[in-house]
């Protein structure tokens, strides 16, 4: 082999690594509740009954340990606002029920609760990021813990990763 070949192959194989070990690999999150992309329904927001919708996810790979699931909103007038932190969920689970958590740890919205808050934006139509990543370890980290805290602890751990969006507008 050539020293270019041996010189791009490394490159590729550095590159994999790389993209891989920032969570580049894939999982595929969607609800029955609302199509990606769509109005997530005021049954799942605080005009409603403010209970998470079913979520379905594919695809965690089978060296992941947990799963993690985030829901946040990056148009809240404060910046990144968190709504739901859950952590620790076993890794061969496809599903989250509606108004339900798996078992696993919750941590402290910025809503200052455990557990899901759904959309309820002040203003305006507001995105909700709904986040699931596979890692390679579960977390050593206390239920109650907040955002900060859990994206330090899973720093380095991420192997994959999907994401959904939602749409959501309060009527005044």
């Amino acid at each position: 082999m050539t020293k270019m070949g041996i010189v791009g192959m490394s490159t590729i194989f550095l590159a994999t690594i790389t993209l891989f070990a920032a969570g580049g690999a894939k999982i595929k999150i969607t609800s029955s509740a609302f199509q990606a992309g769509g109005t997530i329904p005021s049954k799942f927001t605080c005009d409603g009954a403010d209970v998470n919708p079913a979520l379905r996810f594919e695809g965690a790979p089978a060296e992941a340990k947990s799963l993690v699931l985030i829901v946040d909103d990056p148009d809240a007038p404060s910046g990144l606002f968190t709504h739901w932190l859950i952590w620790n969920i076993d890794p061969k689970a496809t599903e989250i029920v509606e108004s339900s958590a798996p078992k696993s740890v919750q941590g402290k919205n910025d809503f200052g609760k455990s557990g899901y808050g759904g959309p309820c934006p002040p203003s305006g139509m507001h995105r909700y990021y709904f986040k699931i990543f596979a890692l390679d370890s579960d977390l050593d980290l206390a239920a109650g813990s907040k955002r900060v805290q859990l994206d330090a602890a899973m720093r380095g751990h991420v192997i994959a990763q999907g994401e959904m969006l939602g749409h959501y507008s309060r009527s005044h």
